[in-house]
């Protein structure tokens, strides 16, 4: 069990001389190494001890003494507090620093790889861009209030919020009047949370009721999805209790176009799809350009979800073959390649983190031209084993951790694969977390 210090009494002064990869101040005090959020380097600050470890401390800058010129005011007044973002204070240019940085230096540390080429980094707008979320709810009897909005930052605690910067319109300035609806339900207590899921035309909220509504509940639920013009669901258990009760007469699912490929691509919102739809139209023709795409090829796409990359890739290709490890999103893809009068593209499902499932399938035996990865942030350790046999010219890599992503370059090199290039997408701007994308070629 690790021995806890006590913390100093009032305010620690501190010089921030480097940046964490998660976007902490980095400072020496006493000898031991400590991370403080809301500080950048070359700053004078004064701050306040979170944790103190005998090797190392963290905390929290209150006072900034002598400011970064890369240092902007948050837009936000719960950025600090709202564990939503982390980054509100650091210029935006100096976030897509951070984030490249993070992720060379994770390539050459992990996996002793430099890219030849450092793209320009895929970037669109910093705010209003998010349009998947999950909100916790929750009632504080201290506060006699109840909250909805994301985690304190470090906590377990939710965010006392009043609308979200980062959230899309219209659920970013739509925080207030859920609270204020929750607040006036029976079932004030048992409501756990609610899924966020915004369409081209569509704003979906799954409510988790934890217990069955009063008809006067569910009435109310259903004039605010009315005055909002919302379509509403409730969930009332696992998954397949999901249950859309406004408005009754529509299909259950929503839908995003790819104005580039005349694809229009539904989805159920409890889906998994990116975020960030204006960031998704520029980062799959980058994808489908780093592939080089000739009317002969036969590409495979793993972790295909349902069919993001997959249906822009069979416009040009003559073969696409999408594997995925959930059935439900192996049916949506299929879905969507019918609706959009997609033929040459064959979807199947298989773990991809357990070899033992596809090195049978039919799928799994073929050869390809080209193969795109967009794995979990667990990556792709486990299907790179069955590379080889494939003998794809081209990879491209995207990734949502850079840590496993150069894991997975140093074993691709292993099999001859060169990282030719590698850039950043700004998926989540405000944010620590990184996206990127890699092409690797076969030597």
């Amino acid at each position: 069990m690790k021995k806890r210090l006590k913390f100093p009494e009032g305010l620690t002064p501190a010089h921030i001389t480097n940046l964490s990869h998660e976007g902490r101040g980095i400072a020496t005090i006493e000898g031991r190494k400590t991370f403080i959020s809301n500080a950048l380097p070359g700053e004078d600050i004064a701050f306040q001890y979170t944790a103190l470890q005998p090797r190392y401390g963290e905390g929290r800058a209150i006072d900034i003494l002598v400011a970064s010129p890369e240092r902007v005011a948050p837009e936000c007044p719960h950025f600090g507090i709202c564990g939503g973002c982390s980054l509100q204070h650091m210029e935006h240019s100096a976030q897509l620093s951070l984030k490249q940085n993070t992720l060379l230096e994770q390539l050459k540390h992990f996996a002793n790889l430099v890219p030849d080429t450092i793209m320009p980094p895929i970037t669109g707008p910093q705010y209003a861009y998010r349009h998947k979320a999950r909100l916790g709810v929750r009632y504080v009897p201290k506060k006699n209030s109840v909250l909805v909005g994301f985690r304190e930052q470090q906590s377990r605690y939710l965010t006392a919020l009043d609308h979200c910067k980062v959230l899309a319109h219209p659920v970013g300035n739509l925080i207030t009047p859920l609270r204020e609806l929750i607040s006036s339900l029976v079932a004030f207590e048992q409501i756990a949370q609610i899924e966020v899921a915004i369409g081209e035309v569509q704003t979906a909220l799954v409510f988790r009721n934890l217990v069955a509504l009063t008809d006067a509940d569910h009435n109310k639920l259903i004039d605010f999805a009315k005055h909002h013009t919302l379509d509403l669901y409730l969930q009332s258990g696992g998954p397949d209790t999901v249950t859309k009760i406004w408005p009754l007469s529509e299909s259950d699912l929503l839908y995003y176009t790819l104005p580039d490929f005349d694809l229009k691509l539904w989805f159920h919102p409890l889906d998994f799809i990116q975020i960030n739809p204006v960031i998704n139209r520029k980062m799959i023709p980058m994808a489908l350009n780093l592939l080089a795409l000739k009317p002969t090829d036969k590409v495979l796409d793993l972790f295909c979800g349902l069919g993001n990359f997959t249906l822009p890739i069979a416009r040009t290709a003559q073969q696409v073959t999408g594997v995925e490890g959930s059935s439900l999103m192996v049916k949506r893809a299929q879905a969507n390649a019918i609706a959009n009068n997609i033929n040459h593209v064959d979807f199947h499902m298989a773990d991809l983190t357990q070899l033992a499932q596809p090195v049978t399938a039919t799928w799994a035996k073929q050869r390809y031209d080209k193969l795109l990865l967009d794995p979990a942030r667990a990556g792709a350790k486990e299907i790179i084993e069955m590379i080889p046999q494939w003998q794809p010219q081209r990879i491209v890599y995207v990734s949502c951790n850079p840590a496993t992503l150069a894991r997975d370059a140093g074993l691709l090199a292993q099999q001859g694969y060169h990282l030719h290039s590698v850039g950043i997408i700004d998926m989540f701007p405000q944010t620590n977390h990184v996206e990127s994308i890699a092409l690797f070629l076969r030597e």
